[in-house]
């Protein structure tokens, strides 16, 4: 077993800032978001543009959809060693 691998960690905060400049340049808002992923109130959206949590893989889906982008495209990971995916 391989001690040394590395894996990519998750940059919350800025894959909710990601997420809010992609709404931005599709003209989507946050009820846009809560509408397509069918939440009753907006709090689950607003966790997610602040860097709380991040969304299921389903709504990963919607919203890459919505943002025309693959869900790669809205992540934002760093690993060390390896090519940061970082922009």
């Amino acid at each position: 077993m391989n001690t040394n691998t590395v894996y990519p960690q998750i940059d919350l905060v800025a894959t909710g800032e990601r997420m809010k400049a992609l709404m931005k340049m599709n003209g989507l808002t946050v009820r846009h978001l809560q509408s397509a992923c069918g939440f009753e109130n907006p709090q689950a959206v607003y966790k997610w543009l602040s860097g709380k949590c991040l969304p299921t893989i389903d709504n990963f889906i919607i919203l890459s959809i919505l943002f025309k982008i693959g869900i790669n495209d809205i992540v934002v990971y760093h690993c060390e060693g390896i090519d940061d995916r970082t922009a």
